[in-house]
């Protein structure tokens, strides 16, 4: 017989909705950007960085996320104890906002 939390969770579980495949993961995400890049639609991560990094000297820079119903990268940093995204429109380079 199961515990009682141990079917909680399984009946939780399959109540749950099923993730759409633009919210799949990271790995997915990184494969659309990809396909973006190829097609000529996006420009790639490392020209963005390239752009970004030098606005955001003295911050440590964690990382980058790409956001493919947005096509926009969100990079991520912290300066000053205090975290930083920068997002940027993966067509053109253009920084849409810096929020901290």
């Amino acid at each position: 017989m199961m515990a009682p939390l141990a079917l909680w969770a399984v009946v939780s579980a399959l109540a749950l909705p099923p993730v759409p495949a633009a919210h799949a993961g990271p790995g997915e995400a990184q494969g659309e950007a990809r396909r973006e890049m190829r097609a000529g639609n996006v420009r790639s991560l490392r020209e963005i960085e390239t752009h970004v990094l030098p606005m955001m000297a003295g911050a440590q820079y964690l990382g980058p996320e790409y956001d493919p119903l947005a096509m926009a990268y969100r990079l991520k940093f912290v300066k000053d104890g205090r975290v930083v995204f920068v997002d940027v429109d993966a067509r053109s380079g253009e920084i849409l906002r810096q929020r901290r």
